[in-house]
């Protein structure tokens, strides 16, 4: 009798789409849990969005949980790549300009999506932040990184004496974060970008009080 050996599933097998079998299954799990959320999405909604099966599931990942924070790393790195990192790439430009920048680009980000969706990470935080510790303490660090980057761009431009010495880089910095997210939930709630204009631009009429004048 000839035994017939059943094969393993492989890193490198490709989904549909031509995708490596962990990519399809990030992208799905991503649209599905930013429309969903992370507790709506079963594995069974991941799997037949990616036309993944449940063998290579769990060949690259062990449980929903590892999914979700391979997702929020996922969701960071795009974040910073695309969004964050553009606008403070030179080290010597000017540190508000470069705050301004990265507020037309979540402008546009909303734009581009027509409102949809709000803010990934905002989601995740308000989903999960009372109900698991592990993601908890991830979205933390990502906000802790976001605040960090203009709090240290705000104390650049006040070691160049561009904002005023009654700014606090740390306060400052924290209440354009929160605001910004504010800002988001509105517009995904309204499902008007003109909400998000008009709160960036009083988000910029700000950061303008307490520049000094050129």
């Amino acid at each position: 009798m000839t035994t017939t050996k059943t094969a393993s599933p492989s890193p490198a097998a490709k989904s549909r789409g031509g995708k490596s079998t962990r990519e399809a299954i990030l992208d799905a799990a991503m649209r599905l849990m930013h429309v969903h959320g992370y507790h709506q999405t079963s594995l069974d909604d991941v799997l037949r969005e990616s036309g993944v099966g449940k063998g290579n599931f769990y060949y690259h990942f062990r449980s929903k949980e590892e999914l979700g924070f391979a997702i929020l790393d996922q969701i960071v790195a795009t974040f910073v790549e695309r969004t964050l990192e553009p606008c403070f790439a030179d080290p010597t430009g000017a540190p508000l300009p470069q705050i301004r920048c990265f507020l037309d680009r979540v402008v546009q980000a909303q734009r581009d999506r027509q409102c949809r969706g709000g803010c990934a990470m905002g989601n995740l935080a308000s989903e999960l932040s009372d109900v698991h510790e592990g993601f908890r303490k991830r979205l933390a660090s990502v906000f802790t990184t976001w605040h960090a980057r203009f709090a240290e761009a705000l104390a650049e431009a006040k070691r160049r004496d561009e904002v005023v010495a009654a700014c606090e880089p740390d306060a400052t910095a924290r209440f354009v974060v929160a605001s910004l997210e504010g800002a988001i939930l509105l517009t995904k709630v309204t499902k008007d970008i003109g909400v998000m204009e008009q709160c960036v631009g009083e988000l910029k009429r700000y950061l303008a009080a307490y520049e000094v004048p050129a």
